[in-house]
């Protein structure tokens, strides 16, 4: 229902479920504005053709990111739709600051959303340790945040329920759901951004998430001995290796997104430019060899400004990469850059409290 329409009859074969159970569950979702039921197109053909289930676009949820010059705003539908988006320039805002940058784009994002639309809650995604179960980040060194109750200080300013939960974690399921992951049970999506490099895990079908939270925290894996440190503090990581930042310096150019930074890297040939780009895929290579090695993941997905490394070395980081596999695993192993774009996290955001709204349902048996 949250991924694309579908037939009650398709909704059945993929649940599991009987037909009397999911017509129930058609029938609550529908009662609560969560989904509409069409007739199927084709008309013509024998015996009573299945009703066509999807979302509806009554139900809206609000998406935050803040990151390190910014915080992004978002009204967002089931299915994935991004409906509206504001962008507020910030530089390393405080968690009092977003809740407030918030509350002033909601209403300009509320604005526009249709009639009869009604907002479920917010969910922000954070470039930093959550703990999920009451939106406390523990930590984003980027922001310079340390123990702060963001989903109180949201729930105070917006009035609506708010969740929070790790930006790359959301970024994952996102991509899970309706971009590049679609169709697999085992998934290492890792992003690249502003702030650092995250990631998210989805193992045997279901987001990998860990005791509190916090598991695919891939950016603060050590790749090589070295003293550069990462937004942690943490010697020799990826993020410490890898970064938009120095792409940017070897540049010698300002890159306002990634669409920018991938143009310059593919017209610029320069040694200095192929040094960089090298060393960044080697190092990129090193941890994504031993992340799978440990979680078995059949696809992984790169997003941000690891897909501009794709496209200009794309070649050397599978070669580099099947180096640091075990040997019965090369092969196995897909590439894909993410498809979401800009948009993934927010996307991600928004699912916090869309996922509050359904598993509030009813139990049916």
């Amino acid at each position: 229902m949250h991924a694309a329409p579908r037939s009650r009859s398709e909704l059945t074969r993929l649940t599991g479920l009987n037909r009397s159970t999911v017509a129930a569950l058609v029938a609550e979702l529908s009662d609560r504005g969560l989904v509409v039921e069409t007739e199927p197109p084709g008309g013509g053909l024998v015996g009573r053709p299945s009703p066509v289930v999807r979302p509806s676009d009554r139900a809206v949820a609000i998406a935050v990111h803040p990151e390190i010059d910014a915080v992004r705003v978002a009204a967002v539908l089931l299915g994935g739709r991004v409906l509206a988006r504001a962008r507020v320039e910030a530089d390393r805002p405080s968690a009092i600051a977003v809740a407030g940058i918030a509350r002033e784009a909601v209403r300009a994002v509320v604005a526009d959303l249709p009639d009869g639309a009604v907002v479920t809650g917010a969910g922000v995604a954070v470039p930093g340790l959550v703990r999920v179960a009451d939106g406390r980040v523990r930590l984003a060194p980027h922001l310079g945040w340390h123990d702060v109750p963001l989903a109180a200080l949201l729930e105070e300013e917006l009035g609506i329920p708010v969740g929070a939960a790790n930006d790359a974690s959301l970024g994952a399921s996102a991509e899970w759901v309706f971009g590049a992951g679609r169709g697999t049970r085992d998934l290492l999506y890792v992003n690249g951004g502003a702030s650092g490099i995250g990631g998210g895990i989805i193992a045997g079908g279901a987001p990998l998430l860990g005791a509190s939270g916090h598991a695919g925290e891939v950016g603060h894996v050590t790749v090589a001995a070295g003293e550069a440190r990462d937004s942690a503090g943490l010697a020799g990581t990826l993020e410490a290796a890898v970064s938009r930042a120095a792409l940017a310096d070897a540049l010698g150019a300002q890159v306002p997104d990634d669409d920018d930074l991938e143009r310059a890297l593919v017209g610029d040939r320069s040694g200095r430019v192929t040094r960089e780009v090298h060393r960044q895929v080697d190092a990129l290579a090193v941890a994504l060899g031993g992340i799978v090695n440990v979680l078995g993941s059949e696809r992984i997905v790169l997003g941000g400004f690891l897909g501009a490394l794709v496209s200009v070395a794309g070649t050397r980081l599978r070669g580099e990469f099947d180096r640091h596999l075990l040997a019965p695993l090369v092969g196995d192993v897909e590439f894909r850059r993410a498809e979401l774009g800009a948009d993934v996290l927010l996307i991600g955001a928004a699912s916090i409290p869309f996922e509050r709204v359904l598993a509030e349902l009813p139990a049916l048996a």
